[in-house]
């Protein structure tokens, strides 16, 4: 019985070591080891964000009498489509002698939005600068003006009699102090709206955007006589 369980221990031996070969090839052809790493405890620990803060952006000027941002009027509040659309008017509506980035036409237009998306407005932090084609439209002291209609689309809900959803085009173009002109804000916005009760003003509560891309090749900028273009991209 004794003989039996020797000759089956040195059985054993081979395929604990033919066992512990196959590990060393798998961990030492590259793939991926997917365990958890084991918690150090050999420094200091902190409950310290790794990332600093955004810092909050800066206000541009206040609008001087030769501002050039749309006015979109006085709007019916009980007209779903009026009011996104004077919305989207205002806060594609860029004047970049005043402005510092499109913030701060977006919390110009938080006046069409509820209280919810509006406070969301104002502690907004962006993860970079305004981009190229904001710095086009200021080295040129830029105005935006948007176009903005309302198209149907054939698979959005019907509006009820709290919430309407409306998808807007914004086509806009852009023209500089010094006789330049160029290409405005261009998207498609998908907005939500919503109602406490009928009668009620409507308010913009979500929107999507989609920006529209220039193709490749096309600045989407004109020079006029004795002014330069300058390269961007939406």
């Amino acid at each position: 019985m004794r003989k039996h369980s020797v000759q089956a221990g040195r059985r054993a031996v081979p395929l604990v070591l033919t066992a512990l070969t196959g590990l060393a090839l798998v961990t030492g052809c590259g793939l991926p080891d997917h365990r958890a790493p084991a918690a150090r405890t050999d420094g200091p620990t902190t409950s310290e964000p790794a990332v600093a803060p955004k810092a909050p952006v800066p206000s541009g000027e206040p609008l001087g009498p030769d501002a050039h941002v749309p006015d979109p009027g006085v709007i019916d509040d009980n007209d779903a489509t009026s009011v996104s659309k004077a919305w989207a008017e205002t806060t594609y509506g860029y004047d970049t002698a005043y402005d510092t980035s499109p913030h701060d036409a977006v919390l110009r237009g938080i006046r069409w939005c509820t209280e919810r998306k509006a406070a969301a407005e104002r502690r907004f932090r962006p993860a970079g600068g305004p981009g190229d084609q904001w710095n086009t439209w200021e080295r040129h002291r830029a105005w935006t003006t948007p176009s903005v209609s309302s198209e149907l689309e054939d698979d959005a809900p019907r509006d009820s009699e709290t919430i309407a959803y409306r998808s807007l085009v914004v086509n806009g173009t852009a023209q500089g102090r010094d006789g330049w002109t160029g290409t405005g804000p261009r998207l498609n916005a998908y907005v939500k709206l919503v109602r406490t009760a009928v009668g009620k003003p409507w308010r913009v509560d979500d929107v999507t955007v989609v920006e529209a891309v220039t193709p490749p090749g096309q600045d989407g900028a004109s020079a006029s006589p004795g002014s330069s273009s300058d390269d961007f991209t939406q």
